[in-house]
């Protein structure tokens, strides 16, 4: 469990440090001609987030959580190959839509590609919402700076496995009652893990 006096000592103040950095190091002209392996996409989705929702399905996953919903998003083989440039020109051209959502599979298993496709719907205006069944201290403390970059191109983070026996279908935006829904931004202003609140 990662205690509030570590998540300021290892978030502190070099959050935007770090994220100056990346946004240096990968102009969007290069971001847009990346690809990225999906099961699918739903163009505006009303279960992925609040608002209509861009919702991108990573192919993969390494959990393999029992009674996955998305089991088929599992094995890293099959999906199709897109250009980041594809989805974000698709988001452009939609005013309606209040952001983006990566789903799964987990989009961790190709967090270089999603987290510069997180910044770039970012500069937009619009929101990123991102599920992982991994839980965010875990992300954090494994230290790889694809995983942290893409924590950080996050607004809110749904974080944690699936778990059967918790499944609640009355949960907003998640299937088990472990799941969080995570305010990136409040918690590295904390200090401390920042639960949105159940509406």
């Amino acid at each position: 469990m990662l205690t509030t006096p570590q998540l300021r000592e290892q978030t502190g103040n070099q959050r935007v440090a770090d994220r100056r950095v990346t946004l240096r190091k990968i102009p969007s002209r290069d971001a847009a001609q990346w690809n990225l392996t999906i099961g699918g996409i739903e163009p505006e989705s009303i279960v992925d987030g609040p608002g209509f929702r861009y919702t991108v399905f990573v192919q993969g996953c390494n959990l393999r959580c029992p009674g996955c919903h998305n089991a088929q998003l599992q094995p890293f083989t099959g999906g199709r190959s897109i250009a980041v440039g594809e989805i974000l020109d698709a988001i452009r051209n939609n005013p309606l839509l209040s952001g983006l959502t990566l789903s799964g599979g987990d989009p961790f298993t190709q967090a270089r590609v999603c987290a510069s496709l997180a910044e770039e719907v970012q500069a937009m205006g619009l929101s990123v919402m991102t599920y992982t069944g991994y839980t965010f201290e875990a992300l954090w403390l494994a230290n790889r700076p694809d995983w942290r970059r893409l924590i950080m191109a996050s607004d809110v983070l749904v974080d944690g496995p699936f778990i059967r026996d918790l499944r609640n279908i009355d949960l907003r935006f998640r299937g088990s009652s472990n799941q969080r829904l995570i305010d990136v931004r409040q918690t590295f202003a904390a200090g401390k893990i920042i639960v949105l609140p159940e509406e």
